[in-house]
């Protein structure tokens, strides 16, 4: 955390929104780790939207930032799971590897699509496997 210097009253503004945006920043981890050890999801589904829309950053870099930081968050919950014996190893061995591969596909392809329809297939992504989860 940056020290912010306080003068008469211009900065009180400067070091009020740093850190109102420090608080907005632990609450939106704080969601997704939620969402990744409750559900299991990784948490990306509340990271890209809340870092798109609460903290104003550009698709591209909000879907970077979110896998940075799903992976403590996965980290963490995959403890949890391990030690209760929960994991199917050969099931998640297989998927891992499936999912190294289509990360660096997704990553690669992520660069060429626009902004916009990145928008919209993760929406109807997000709708679709909620609507499945559903019926």
């Amino acid at each position: 955390m940056k020290i912010v210097k306080i003068a008469k009253n211009t900065n009180n503004k400067i070091f009020f929104a740093k850190n109102n945006n420090m608080i907005k920043k632990i609450i939106i981890g704080l969601l997704a780790g939620l969402v990744s050890g409750f559900f299991a999801s990784g948490g990306g589904m509340i990271l890209v939207p809340s870092f798109i829309y609460i903290l104003k950053m550009q698709d591209v870099e909000a879907r970077a930032t979110s896998v940075f930081c799903i992976l403590p968050m996965v980290i963490t919950s995959g403890i949890f799971y391990y030690k209760n014996n929960y994991i199917n190893w050969k099931t998640g061995i297989m998927c891992a590897i499936g999912g190294i591969i289509g990360g660096i596909i997704g990553s690669k392809l992520l660069k060429k699509i626009p902004e916009k329809y990145l928008r919209i297939a993760f929406t109807a992504f997000l709708i679709y496997t909620s609507a499945r989860m559903i019926f």
